[in-house]
């Protein structure tokens, strides 16, 4: 559970500083708070969600002590420091403002005050510590919140990899991305995925296979199938993570026999296609609104690609069997 706190709190900073993981020199700007003398003895990773609102989860907390941009009295530290009354807890908070944009074509499939949620292409990572993201992407296809808590930044609240397409989440708002982040890691958004796989599936499935050492559960329902001189049959798949293991609808799936087409880590060199990529896509999302708490349901249409290639591969096999 997390730790419920009273907030003392001083006034933000901005400076440059040496990035401790990069070693290059970046804007940072400085939260503080100071532990109120009344708070038990606990760990640093259990104490500190919360403390900051940019910082609501334990996974976005302990992702921030390991990347040394916790600091205890004026020195970073770890997880399994012991919190005291009177410490003084800083964040130093990268600026991640690219500075350029990144320019790509980018559907915009919901955006009002609070969020937006978008379709990633295929092929572009969401974040991280190089230029060609989806965040260095947003700025220029989105519209800054009005409202008082506006980021300066829009702000993903959840990942896809690189090669997957699909829905992402945007927060445009602070309190928008502490509601939004809370719901990601108490697993209240709902997520669905289609993929093109190699081989014909069961009508309905679920694989509970774990991985990393850690329970993981998806849910699988065949959509159709179609012949295919490369693997006997194409189905298209929907699938349904239980949990949010890495790559887990790829593993899972490779593990029943079903790889994904274009899967260049799972599949083996029959699956792969030169210029097609990963036949992935998160096609549909639910989750609460920040603002309203209306149910948000969106979907897409899987991406032409899948179609296309599915009719070619019946069309080829036809002809074939037809001689």
């Amino acid at each position: 559970m997390l730790a419920q706190h009273s907030f003392i709190t001083q006034p933000e900073t901005q400076k440059l500083a040496t990035c401790p993981i990069y070693g290059n020199f970046v804007l940072m700007t400085s939260h503080k708070h100071i532990v109120p003398s009344v708070a038990k003895s606990q760990r640093l990773s259990d104490y500190g969600p919360g403390i900051f609102p940019n910082l609501p989860t334990k996974s976005a907390f302990k992702k921030a002590i390991k990347k040394q941009e916790i600091y205890v009295n004026g020195q970073p530290e770890t997880t399994g420091h012991l919190v005291k009354p009177g410490e003084e807890i800083a964040w130093h908070e990268p600026d991640k403002n690219p500075g350029k944009v990144f320019h790509i074509e980018l559907d915009v499939v919901y955006e009002d005050e609070h969020l937006a949620v978008v379709n990633k292409p295929s092929g572009v990572v969401v974040s991280g510590n190089q230029f060609r993201t989806l965040e260095n992407a947003l700025p220029e296809h989105l519209q800054i919140s009005s409202l008082a808590d506006a980021l300066s930044f829009p702000k993903p609240i959840h990942r896809l990899d690189a090669p997957t397409s699909g829905l992402i989440i945007i927060a445009k708002t602070s309190s928008a991305r502490v509601y939004l982040s809370r719901q990601m890691e108490k697993k209240k958004i709902q997520k669905s995925y289609h993929a093109v796989v190699m081989g014909e599936t069961p009508d309905n499935w679920e694989s509970d296979l774990a991985l990393e050492g850690k329970p993981a559960k998806t849910l699988f329902s065949k959509r159709y199938s179609v012949p295919s001189l490369r693997s006997q049959a194409l189905t298209l798949t929907k699938a349904i993570p239980v949990t949010g293991r890495t790559h887990q609808i790829r593993k899972h799936l490779a593990a029943d026999g079903f790889p994904i087409l274009g899967d260049k880590i799972y599949g083996n060199e029959g699956h792969i296609l030169m210029g097609k990529g990963l036949f992935l896509c998160a096609t549909e999302v639910k989750f609460l609104h920040p603002e309203t708490h209306q149910i948000m349901h969106l979907n897409i249409d899987t991406p032409p690609k899948f179609q296309k290639f599915m009719i070619g591969e019946e069309k080829r096999f036809q002809k074939y069997t037809d001689r």
